[in-house]
């Protein structure tokens, strides 16, 4: 009878964790979820709602069972119906989440192969990584650390071969898990080093990941605040999936410290927070610390406990389980093995067909000999005509190559005479006016010298002097502008000489956006600068350099401009312009948020002629000419780029 009043008891107990675990409603719903079903309500593609479904199955992972399931499956159902290979795969990986969370591996690992074969079926290389990551993560609750390792490798190549920075940090999170369960520290931290920015949509489980390694390395204040870090995060969007695992995290470290007040408030935690979950690995951790820390005051109640952790412990990794988990591995091993097979059948058809192909070349080229020699004679004569009329075609595109590089010129001179007109315009208006203001103060002059007000008579003068020198100061500027205009439209005289690099980049940015200003009054750009004042003047031929950075200026504005006829939502068009002394080289840096290169064609964009740019607005020897001038100067030019994200130029001098 005592026995079962204390079973009674254990049952109140668990029942009044499980309803106060309970009223921590969505009242707080994450941000993701919230947007996700205002998607799913505004679209009725079945494709994009399948992908809505699957994000919200994830989202729910850790805060309601059922509504996992729910949104899982009928992302599955919309994929399927659907057909694409890529949501069928993604709504599987997505479905195994819950599957493994409920202890249910063998279904876990179904789906998860199901959608790795329809991954490497159709070649499809993030599937492919998110299965493999999935299935490190069901390995892991198996506790096969080794494989979870090999399995999270698999997927961090692919990930970092697509450049999928989000793939690659949780890739990083979950090898650090395994790593510590294998008791390599080293690795673990390792794994674990990743900027703060990027820790956004990972920081939850990172906490967690990072108070187990330090609870490894008995650093318990560090654990302590990790795991607390994890378990305030996890209950701000009720994930209660990460909060067991944070509750559970926190046992174990009072365990070691041998607090048992502290270790049965987190176990009775966790193992609320489990059962909301529907997280069995967690509720067994759980239920079994509690029935260590029961067994010498209170037996009964960890008799109570010890069937639960037991009961969990056999549906999780049961005889039945395991054979039937032993089962799918074959099946998968199987799979693969024939895939293997058919690929090197593939590749040796491959080796057989070149053999044959280089054979039939071979024979190809032993006619084409043949027969040229047989045509050598008329071929000779035939190309000595050809000689004659090649060498007249010469001289005819080197004349018309110079009339083309002049027109480019003439072409940059005349961008640069709308920004110089705007610009020349505001020193003269300051003439002007001051001129005007100077007459007004000088009659002013006459009369009170004519009364002998000395004292204001000097104070005009005074006013006068300072007019004057802010007219000469503006006559001096007007002047300068249009002697960098007369050089820009001079032959270069090929001699160096001292030059401010920073003022000649800020008059061409000045200029040159003025310049379009003048021809689309609509347009509006940010600019912005950044000089180092520490490079002084260095030795250039001012004309040359002149024309290289106002080519790649004027190529910037074409880029956002390009890009601003687009009307997309939120651009702001932004063409920024540095220096910067390294060593004894000077950096200048061009760099536009445009619409980027193709990099199909990043290579070709330095050759003579070639241009991305509309029949008639582009000669293609801007960049040509541009990188000639630079490495006549011993310097480089670099182009980093990326599609719709914008370019950037470097010149190395």
């Amino acid at each position: 009878m005592k026995q079962c009043s204390l079973i009674v008891i254990l049952i109140s107990i668990c029942s009044l964790l499980q309803a106060q675990s309970s009223q921590q409603t969505l009242t707080g719903e994450d941000k993701v979820i919230v947007n996700n079903k205002k998607k799913l309500a505004a679209t009725t593609n079945d494709t994009t709602r399948s992908l809505f479904m699957g994000s919200l199955g994830l989202s729910y992972e850790g805060i309601n069972t059922d509504s996992s399931l729910k949104y899982g499956m009928a992302s599955l159902h919309l994929a399927e119906k659907s057909g694409y290979p890529h949501y069928i795969s993604r709504a599987l990986a997505g479905l195994s989440g819950i599957l493994r969370q409920q202890g249910k591996f063998v279904e876990a690992l179904n789906v998860l192969y199901k959608a790795l074969a329809i991954a490497q079926e159709h070649d499809l290389k993030n599937d492919i990584a998110r299965s493999y990551r999935r299935l490190g993560l069901v390995y892991f609750e198996l506790e096969n650390y080794t494989k979870a390792v090999e399995l999270d490798r698999k997927a961090l190549v692919i990930d970092n071969d697509l450049q999928l920075m989000g793939g690659s940090q949780i890739d990083h999170v979950f090898l650090a898990d395994a790593f510590v369960r294998l008791n390599n520290l080293d690795s673990a931290l390792a794994h674990s080093i990743m900027p703060k920015d990027t820790l956004k949509a990972i920081k939850i489980p990172f906490y967690g990941t990072l108070g187990s390694i330090y609870l490894k390395m008995d650093n318990n204040a560090a654990a302590n605040v990790f795991y607390h870090k994890c378990y305030d995060s996890s209950l701000a969007i009720n994930d209660f999936g990460d909060a067991a695992i944070a509750c559970n995290g926190l046992t174990e470290m009072y365990l070691k410290l041998n607090n048992t007040d502290s270790v049965i408030y987190y176990a009775k935690k966790g193992f609320a927070f489990g059962q909301k979950a529907s997280f069995k690995k967690e509720m067994m951790k759980a239920a079994a610390a509690l029935a260590k820390i029961y067994d010498s005051t209170q037996p009964a109640l960890a008799l109570g406990y010890l069937k639960m952790a037991d009961a969990a412990k056999e549906s999780l990794y049961g005889v039945s389980t395991i054979e039937a988990i032993q089962n799918q591995i074959s099946q998968e091993q199987a799979r693969q093995k024939e895939l293997e097979d058919a690929k090197l059948s593939y590749q040796s058809r491959l080796r057989w067909y070149g053999a044959l192909a280089a054979f039939m070349g071979l024979l190809a080229f032993a006619f084409i000999l043949y027969r040229n020699n047989k045509l050598k004679q008329k071929a000779n004569v035939l190309l000595q005509n050809q000689k004659e009329k090649v060498e007249s075609t010469l001289s005819e595109l080197k004349s018309t190559q110079s009339q083309l590089i002049q027109s480019e010129k003439m072409a940059s001179l005349g961008q640069l005479t709308a920004g110089i007109a705007h610009e020349i315009q505001n020193p003269l208006n300051f003439v002007n006016n001051f001129s005007d203001v100077n007459k007004e103060l000088l009659q002013e002059l006459k009369e009170e010298a004519d009364k002998g007000n000395m004292e204001e008579v000097k104070a005009i003068a005074d006013d006068v002097i300072g007019n004057e020198e802010k007219i000469n100061h503006h006559g001096k500027r007007a002047d300068a502008i249009v002697k960098g205009m007369l050089q820009h439209s001079q032959s270069s005289t090929g001699q160096k000489e001292p030059t401010d690099i920073n003022a000649l980049c800020d008059e061409y940015l000045r200029l040159s956006y003025h310049g379009l200003r003048a021809k689309d009054k609509n347009f509006n750009a940010t600019l912005q600068t950044d000089f180092d004042e520490a490079i002084g003047k260095i030795n250039i031929i001012p004309q040359d350099i002149g024309r290289v950075v106002l080519n790649l200026i004027n190529n910037a504005f074409y880029a956002i401009a390009e890009k601003a006829k687009l009307n997309l939502d939120d651009y702001e068009p932004n063409v920024s312009i540095s220096t910067k002394k390294l060593n004894d080289k000077v950096q200048i840096i061009v760099k536009d948020n445009g619409n980027g290169i193709p990099q199909n064609i990043v290579d070709k964009i330095f050759q003579p002629f070639f241009t991305t740019k509309p029949t008639g607005q582009g000669t293609g020897l801007g960049l040509s000419l541009s990188y000639d001038i630079i490495k006549a100067h011993g310097g480089e030019i670099k182009v980093k780029t990326k599609e719709g994200r914008g370019t950037e130029f470097t010149i190395m001098l």
